[in-house]
């Protein structure tokens, strides 16, 4: 009997909409113009009311005038008879219109319609969604709080990336998308299939740039530099074949770190055009093999510095040797007064390090105990739009994908972009531990910056002694005065 009476109460709104006497407000929506009712959108869409109480009526008029420009006509067509009669068919609709609704309910901030629409999307467009990948990630990580598209989409990333990573429209395919789908840990693709796409969605950014890098200018090639500056350091160059390295990585050899392409380059150079880097035969490393053996997950972690020499008493000298492979060689971690014999590492002097170089990048870590990786910005969407010094709070979710609880001395900070706090002094937020597989919410306190447009402030984890680790995230503004 309910749905009797709900069904007749839907159909009378419906009239109302139409009616050409009792409306007090038109809006303006793209070329077109609607009639409504204040007193209905007030209450049906937060959105609608902000926008009208900045639009009150004047004593000389006889209608409120407002403008939505982000929305097409047809979609919001669609929207009004939901905040009218309350339900929507999707029979007469394609599914990108469908999405097209939900970025506009996101827009007016129609809570009960944004919800129904992702469950609708999740549960009977899923093959769509996946041939277009692009669009719905976009949509959901940049026009709105569609948190479960979100989660969808970080689990077709984790289960399917080289599906996902064919798919991709380069053009349109947001960075931090490129890079959750290299880091993934289920990615099969080859590792020149993973730079070749990459390379690809680089030069798409920049359609501009020249399809032969024999013709780049050095601007060119500071152009794409720049561009792929976060995505190269995930790709594993060092697995190439020889023919691989010299026919794709030297023409482009002017977009990698200096002293990168200088050890890919030696390590390259004698090898067959079928063969790979291995650590024998690594340039930087010596002939004698050198064992080393991890503590077990309940041993503590070493939180010290991240380098170490290995003593050679073959030559009866501290002679610096290089480990190239880290998942080739086992490392001990060993008090600082234990004696040690020509195979194991000394940390007998631990004020004299060495680097220990990982999967051929010129950064200095120590073997990849520790790790993290990106899940979803909770809050403050890439894009988002703030006032100039308004204070906000900034949170991403990452999760410990590493082989070791985080150490009690983690903390977040700050290391490089704009400007995003109020003091002098670089704000560090302490994490503490988190143990593996789980996930953690890591918030801090931001202020936008006083001058207008985009703003980008990039973090990283620390293991406290300044030593970084896991994924890059940062935070993505728009400085602009409120309309």
């Amino acid at each position: 009997m309910d749905d009797v009476f709900m069904q007749g109460l839907s159909q009378n709104f419906l009239r109302i909409l139409d009616d050409e006497e009792y409306y007090d407000i038109v809006i303006e929506v793209g070329d077109e113009m609607f009639r409504a009712h204040m007193v209905i959108l007030n209450y049906r869409s937060t959105s609608l009311r902000r926008i009208l109480s900045k639009n009150k009526k004047k004593s000389d008029e006889n209608l409120v005038h407002i403008k939505l420009p982000n929305i097409l006509p047809g979609i919001f067509k669609i929207i009004l008879k939901y905040i009218y009669g309350g339900k929507l068919s999707f029979e007469d609709y394609d599914t990108s219109d469908i999405v097209k609704i939900l970025v506009a309910a996101g827009e007016l901030n129609l809570h009960e319609l944004i919800a129904y629409l992702q469950t609708f999307l999740i549960e009977t467009k899923a093959n769509w969604m996946e041939q277009n990948f692009n669009l719905i990630y976009k949509t959901s990580f940049e026009h709105g709080p569609f948190l479960e598209l979100q989660e969808y989409c970080n689990d077709l990333i984790s289960r399917i990336p080289d599906k996902i990573f064919e798919l991709l429209d380069p053009s349109s395919a947001p960075e931090k998308l490129v890079i959750s789908l290299v880091q993934s840990n289920n990615l099969q693709m080859s590792e020149i299939q993973v730079w070749k796409n990459v390379l690809k969605w680089g030069l798409a950014q920049n359609p501009e740039l020249p399809t032969d890098p024999s013709t780049f200018s050095k601007d060119d090639f500071n152009i794409l530099k720049n561009t792929l500056q976060q995505l190269i350091p995930f790709i594993k160059i060092d697995r190439l074949t020889s023919k691989e390295f010299w026919d794709n990585i030297v023409p482009y050899k002017e977009i990698l770190p200096d002293e990168l392409y200088m050890n890919l380059l030696k390590g390259f150079l004698n090898l067959h055009p079928d063969s790979r880097l291995n650590h024998k035969s690594k340039p930087c490393m010596t002939k004698k093999t050198v064992t080393f053996s991890l503590p077990s997950p309940s041993t503590p972690c070493y939180s010290g510095p991240s380098t170490f020499k290995v003593n050679s008493q073959e030559q009866n000298i501290n002679k610096v040797k290089e480990v190239t492979d880290p998942l080739s060689t086992r490392i001990q971690l060993l008090p600082k007064n234990q004696n040690c014999n020509e195979e194991k590492a000394s940390s007998n002097k631990p004020n004299e390090l060495n680097h220990i170089r990982g999967r051929g990048f010129k950064q200095d870590i120590t073997p990849k105990l520790f790790d993290s990786q990106f899940i979803e910005d909770v809050n403050i969407q890439d894009g988002t739009i703030l006032a100039p010094q308004a204070k906000f709070e900034k949170t991403w979710k990452l999760s410990n994908n590493g082989r070791f609880p985080w150490p009690d001395e983690t903390v977040l900070r700050c290391i490089d972009g704009d400007r995003m706090f109020e003091f002098n002094i670089t704000p560090r937020i302490r994490i503490g531990s988190v143990e593996v597989g789980k996930s953690v919410d890591i918030s801090v306190a931001l202020q936008a910056p006083s001058d207008h447009g985009k703003h980008v402030s990039y973090w990283k984890l620390s293991d406290g002694t300044d030593n970084q680790f896991g994924s890059k995230v940062w935070c993505d503004i728009m400085v602009k005065d409120a309309d």
